[in-house]
């Protein structure tokens, strides 16, 4: 995922994205109010992964395909935030010990494969040397911390003459972890404090606290240190912080009138492939520039929790997006491996694009 600010290299140069979800989507749903399962939020899924993997296979023409990890944080704010809210609304409680042991079960398996094939296949393919790096930056991804090593490590995306690890993808993994290791104890405690109040008001506003301070770091940050900016969980947090927001939301948004709920489905969806066409290496990212693309998914979730007729989900919501989106997590777990080591196996800064999907 790389929503960094890309090279206009044929392959994957930059961070890869991060799978926006970058976990399983079996829980595509949202909060109580809202369908249990949103079939237009799957297929946001299958556009994440495809931009990212299109992007990084050096399709020529989606220079900024990057943006695909934006749309996944803030898919992954929302589902992270509507499955605390329905439990919640079901059991009258929030349990954390419930609620990592099912990020776990749903992460850590298929993520230790990739960690422990893509080791075992650097040293098989690379040597001694680049599989002893490689191992390295394993640990760092298995304890998700990967974004914080990638940037002390001072990780130039735009590099055009060195590849970078076959596990940097991993850094947005991390970055998500790293907002689930947070935001459900912060939850918890919000819905404990007794305020006049109500819990669901209080969260908004200190997750619009988050949006707004997060956002102008984004933007400052970037100016001056670009890649620290990239991979920091700090400049990120209004992504997942927003998709919290829309979750939070979703029993006011449902009385949308359908025209209008239409409208906004197709103008975030039209806003996202804009970024993914549009952007490219020149673009200062995130910065300010990754307002369009995060906005724009939020605008797509939020129009289609009142599941217009028109709007956006006709094409999301089709058979091959929902396939795609289902296997979005897998997909962006092993697709950066396999082509950064086809990349230095045959001794190339890149691939060309057929080659990418063979």
């Amino acid at each position: 995922m790389d929503v960094l600010t890309p090279s206009d290299e044929h392959l994957p140069r930059n961070p890869p994205a991060a799978v926006a979800t970058s976990e399983p989507a079996d829980e595509a749903g949202t909060a109580p109010g809202d369908r249990r399962f949103r079939p237009d939020v799957e297929g946001l899924r299958a556009v994440a992964i495809g931009l990212v993997v299109l992007y990084h296979a050096g399709l020529p023409g989606l220079s900024g395909g990057y943006v695909g990890v934006d749309v996944f944080f803030v898919i992954s704010g929302f589902v992270i935030t509507g499955v605390l809210l329905r439990e919640r609304s079901a059991t009258g409680r929030t349990s954390l010990a419930h609620f990592y042991a099912r990020r776990s079960r749903r992460i850590l398996p298929a993520a230790t494969l990739v960690i422990v094939v893509t080791v075992v296949a650097a040293y098989a393919v690379l040597g001694i040397a680049a599989g002893n790096q490689t191992a390295v930056d394993a640990r760092w991804a298995t304890v998700f911390l990967a974004n914080f090593h990638f940037a002390a490590a001072g990780t130039n995306y735009l590099n055009a003459h060195q590849l970078p690890s076959a596990l940097q993808n991993f850094w947005s993994l991390a970055i998500e972890e790293q907002f689930y290791l947070v935001y459900p104890t912060v939850f918890l405690l919000v819905w404990r404090l007794r305020w006049r109040t109500p819990p669901r008001v209080r969260l908004l506003f200190g997750l619009g606290a988050v949006v707004f301070v997060s956002f102008l770091l984004s933007v400052a940050q970037t100016a001056t240190d670009p890649a620290t900016a990239y991979f920091s969980p700090f400049t990120r947090a209004w992504e997942l912080a927003l998709g919290a927001m829309v979750a939070l939301a979703t029993d006011r948004l449902v009385r949308l009138p359908a025209p209008i709920a239409a409208v906004l489905t197709w103008v975030g969806l039209g806003a996202v492939f804009f970024a993914a066409v549009a952007f490219g290496a020149n673009t200062a990212y995130p910065g300010s520039a990754v307002a369009i693309p995060v906005v724009g998914t939020a605008l797509v979730i939020a129009g289609g929790a009142a599941v217009p007729a028109a709007g956006a989900e006709l094409l999301l919501g089709r058979r091959p997006f929902g396939w795609l989106g289902r296997l979005s997590y897998s997909l962006y777990l092993w697709h950066w491996p396999i082509l950064i080591l086809a990349a230095e196996s045959a001794n190339r800064a890149s691939l060309p694009f057929h080659q990418n999907l063979l």
